[in-house]
C-alpha cells in the first residue's frame, strides 16, 4: 500500500482507523479497504476487534495494544513498520486516541519517520453531540472524569464559566454520582445522557441532573455513557 519508491528502504504506513461505536454497519468503505489490506492490526481488545473482522470476513495478525501496557508493544509495532509492513491502529469503538490508547505509539511512529494516515469515522463524542439538542458551535471534550470526588468537583468548578457544551465519557457505575456532582457544582444546568449509541436500545435522556437521576434509578446501567452539559449562559 506504500507507494513511495524513492527510498531503498520503504517504511510501512500506520493507519489510525475509526471503527463503529456500536452498530457494526457503520464501518466506512475506506476503513474496510484499509483493514483488508494492512499486514497487522494493533487493537485495544482482540476479542472486540475480532467481532468486527469476522463480520466482514477479514483475517489479520492482531497485536493487543491497551492501556496501561501500551509501551510494551510499541517496539514490536515500530519494528514491523520499519520492515515496510503497513498497519492499522483501532480501538474497541470509535476513533483511536479519543480517550483511548494510541498517543505514545503515534509519537514514537512520528519520531521514526513513519507516515500516519487517519481514516475518519465514528466517535461517540460527535455522535452524541449531533443529536443532543445542545449548542454545537463550541464544545469542550473532557473525556473520563477523575476518580476521586474532590478532583471531580474541582474539575467541574474550573469549567463553570465555560460557554461551550461540556462533554464527558462515563462508566455506568459513575453516572449517578457524577450527576449529583453536577447539581452541587454547576446547578440546574440542562444535561443530556446518551447511552447505547447506534445500538438497538439507543436512548437520550434529557433534563436537569435531578430529573435524569430519577429516570435512571430503576434501570440497569449498561456500557459507557456520553454526558453533555449546557455551557454557562
Amino acid at each position: 500500500m506504500n507507494e513511495d519508491s524513492s527510498s531503498s528502504k520503504k517504511l510501512g504506513i500506520l493507519y489510525v482507523v475509526a471503527t463503529p461505536v456500536g452498530n457494526l454497519e457503520d464501518l466506512t468503505f475506506r476503513a474496510l479497504k484499509i483493514l483488508k489490506n494492512v499486514s497487522f492490526i494493533a487493537c485495544e481488545d482482540t476479542r472486540q476487534t475480532l467481532k468486527l473482522l469476522n463480520k466482514y470476513g477479514i483475517q489479520k495478525k492482531l497485536i493487543s495494544y491497551y492501556h496501561p501496557r501500551e509501551k510494551q508493544k510499541i517496539p514490536l509495532i515500530i519494528r514491523l513498520l520499519e520492515e515496510g509492513k503497513d498497519g492499522a491502529l483501532v480501538s474497541n469503538a470509535g476513533t483511536p486516541l479519543i480517550s483511548d490508547p494510541g498517543y505514545p505509539l503515534i509519537r514514537e511512529a512520528l519520531s521514526s519517520s513513519v507516515k500516519i494516515i487517519p481514516i475518519p469515522g465514528p466517535a461517540a463524542v460527535t455522535t452524541a453531540l449531533s443529536a443532543a439538542g445542545l449548542p454545537t458551535h463550541r464544545f469542550l471534550f473532557l473525556g473520563f472524569p477523575p476518580r476521586k470526588k474532590t478532583a471531580v468537583k474541582k474539575l467541574l468548578a474550573s469549567v463553570k464559566e465555560e460557554p461551550g457544551t461540556l462533554i464527558f465519557y462515563l462508566p455506568p457505575r459513575k453516572l449517578p454520582t457524577f450527576l449529583q456532582n453536577i447539581q452541587q457544582t454547576l446547578g440546574e444546568r440542562e444535561v443530556v445522557v446518551a447511552r447505547e449509541l447506534t445500538k438497538i436500545h439507543e436512548e437520550f435522556l434529557r433534563g436537569t441532573p435531578q430529573e435524569i437521576l430519577t429516570q435512571i434509578s430503576p434501570k440497569r446501567q449498561k456500557g459507557e455513557s456520553t454526558l453533555l452539559i449546557r455551557g454557562a449562559s
